[in-house]
Order: C-alpha cells, then sequence, then structure tokens
C-alpha cells in the first residue's frame, strides 16, 4: 500500500458508499413523471429492478448498459480498482451479456492525497477490465474531497438470451456463487477489527469476476440471475420473488457465509445499509422464531461484488452446481427453493451455519 494512507477513513462522516435505501429511491423515482415515448427496443429499462439497461440494435446484438461506484470499502488502493471493477462488470454478466468496453468514473482529492494512489486504483481496475475481455475507451474525473471510483460498463447480449430477475418459476432452485457477511467484514476493515488473512480473503472474493460463473451457465435452461449486491442477499432475493411473483423458500443452513462474521456482527459492526436493508424486507421476510437478530442481519447484509443467484429448474442444478465447482466457483451452493405459494415473499427456514 502507498505510503500509510488509510483510504476507508476519507469517507465523511457516516458515509459509507452504500447504496441509497429501497424505500428512499423508491420515494424519489415515483415522484418523476412517466416516460413520454415507449421504444420498442427497449427490452430492459428503469421500469423493472434488473441490474442493467438492454436494448436491442439488431435481430442479433443487444447492448447492455450499466454503472456502479462507490467510496473505498479496503485500504489498498489497487485493491480498491479491482473492487470496483469487479463490481460493476458483474451487472453485465448478471443479465447474461459479454462485456465490451468500461469507463472510469473518478472523485479523487487531488491536492490533497499523492497521485500515485489514484494511479494505483486505475491500474487494478483496467487490469480486471481486461480479465473481464473487455477494453477501458475513458473516463471522467473530479477533485472532490472523498475518494469515489467506478465504472460505466457496456456489453453485448441476443436478444432472445437476456436474463433478468422476473422469469423464477415453480419448480425451480436458487443458486448463489458467492458468501454473504461482506458488508460486515468490510466494515471491520474501517474499524481495524479484521485481521490480515480476514481481509485478503474477502477483498479477493469481493474481486473475483463473475465472469466464469456466467460462462457455467450458457448450455442450462435459467430462468432468472440477478447479483447480490447493496441491498443484500434477501433484499435480491424479494426483487425476484416479486418480479417473478412467486415464493422463495431459503433455506438458512445452506446459504455460504464468510468465517468470522457473526463473531463481528455480534460486536455491533454492522453497516448502516445492512440495517436498512432489514427494515425494508421485514415485513415480507418470514425468520424462523429461533433465529436472532444477529443472524437476519448477516442475511440481508449488504454486499460488494457478490455473486449471482442463478433460478434453474431442480433437475439441472445439480449438474450446474459441478460444473461451477469444476471451474473455479467453489463458494457455489443450492441455497433456497422457488414455489408457488406466498408469491412476493421469502420464508427462511433453518439456521446460519458458521
Amino acid at each position: 500500500m502507498l505510503a500509510s494512507v488509510k483510504l476507508t477513513s476519507l469517507t465523511t462522516k457516516g458515509g459509507c458508499g452504500c447504496k441509497i435505501s429501497p424505500d428512499a429511491l423508491s420515494s424519489v423515482l415515483k415522484n418523476l413523471p412517466p416516460a413520454q415515448h415507449h421504444d420498442p427496443r427497449l427490452l430492459v429499462g428503469v421500469e423493472t429492478s434488473d441490474d442493467a439497461g438492454v436494448y436491442q440494435l439488431t435481430d442479433e446484438i443487444a447492448l447492455v448498459q450499466t454503472v456502479d461506484f462507490f467510496t473505498p470499502i479496503v485500504d489498498d488502493p489497487y485493491w480498491f480498482g479491482q473492487i470496483a471493477a469487479a463490481n460493476a462488470l458483474s451487472d453485465v454478466f448478471a443479465m447474461g451479456g459479454k462485456p465490451l468496453t468500461a469507463l472510469n468514473i473518478v472523485g479523487f482529492p487531488i491536492s490533497k492525497l499523492d497521485p500515485a494512489i489514484l494511479t494505483e486504483i486505475l491500474r487494478g481496475a483496467a487490469d480486471k477490465v481486461a480479465e473481464a475481455g473487455a477494453v477501458l475507451v475513458g473516463g471522467h474525473s473530479i477533485d472532490d474531497p472523498e475518494p469515489k471510483f467506478g465504472l460505466s460498463v457496456t456489453g453485448t447480449v441476443h436478444p432472445s438470451r437476456v436474463l433478468t430477475n422476473a422469469g423464477a418459476k415453480p419448480g425451480d432452485v436458487l443458486i448463489l456463487t458467492k458468501p454473504i457477511g461482506v458488508g460486515i467484514q468490510t466494515t471491520a476493515i474501517k474499524r481495524d477489527a479484521l485481521s490480515p488473512e480476514q481481509t485478503e480473503t474477502v477483498m479477493r472474493i469481493m474481486a473475483t469476476l463473475n465472469k466464469q460463473a456466467a460462462a457455467c451457465l450458457e448450455p442450462f435452461n435459467v430462468h432468472a440471475c440477478t447479483d447480490v449486491t447493496g441491498f443484500g442477499l434477501m433484499g435480491h432475493t424479494l426483487e425476484m420473488a416479486e418480479g417473478s411473483r412467486v415464493g422463495i423458500r431459503v433455506h438458512a443452513s445452506q446459504v455460504p457465509v464468510l468465517s468470522g462474521t457473526r463473531s463481528l456482527a455480534e460486536q455491533g459492526i454492522v453497516p448502516g445499509g445492512s440495517k436498512s436493508n432489514f427494515r425494508w424486507v421485514q415485513d415480507r421476510v418470514r425468520f424462523p422464531d429461533g433465529m436472532d437478530e444477529t443472524d437476519r442481519l448477516i442475511l440481508c447484509d449488504a454486499v460488494t461484488s457478490g455473486g449471482l443467484l442463478i433460478s434453474l429448474p431442480a433437475d439441472e442444478a445439480g449438474q450446474l452446481l459441478e460444473s461451477l465447482h469444476q471451474h473455479g466457483v467453489t463458494w457455489a451452493r443450492i441455497i433456497a427453493d422457488v414455489v408457488a405459494e406466498h408469491p412476493g415473499q421469502i420464508v427462511v427456514e433453518g439456521q446460519l451455519e458458521q
């Protein structure tokens, strides 16, 4: 790490880089006027809670467009650049697309911090964009008292193979490809409460592209897909249940959780975004009577650069899971069933294993 700057300490008081809460965002968007012109080539737009927009160009090609940026969640600038890039690229993979180009989005206090720190952030992002098979084509920067970084990414997908979060069907199961607990552990980094070994693990997980996981989906009949990010596992699962008009039964004991997460949460190391997520979902998620508040918060923990949440027929899930494991997606687990009962709601069964 350059010099001795602790990047995570440079955010303003209360600033965590978390997404605006779903309730707050909804209250803002509902006051906007409806679109005056409907373009039939817009396959996925702002009306849904999907990961990216999709616009059809030809019978064979549609554009996938997304943007994401946030304040530092780790202190190493090179790792921060990698993580921010992997997080932005993930939305294209979640929609079934392949990233083509990327633009940097930079806010940086250039007169207060060593410019070499920004160089390392950009180098980390460039390496990750190249790993994804995309091309970095430029960007935009502003002099900002608080560091922020992310990417705008454009990809392509065949119009008939777009994956959304609204196609899950009763009889499907859900596979999650990365562990949860990321928000709690990155909050622990800010508070100097995470060991070097834990820090290394969570950084590597966040910096891992969903490229390989997405590639494994191609031979299968995937009905829905999203990536688990700021709204947490329960939030994004709930969006899938509501969009698909199905119920989802989550098996808590099968959900992969980063080691040490519960101990941190019991110490009160929980980001504000995770608490907001819990408040947002609690009326539509039935937790087991014996599950304490700590585990409920972990299931709602705000994630950065999380895994794919994949809905596909139960009789194909075992083969996909085997393929994921064979291709290095070792955290992947079957975590839930899709059911016709209680549409738009989640029932959690069992307890988290940690």
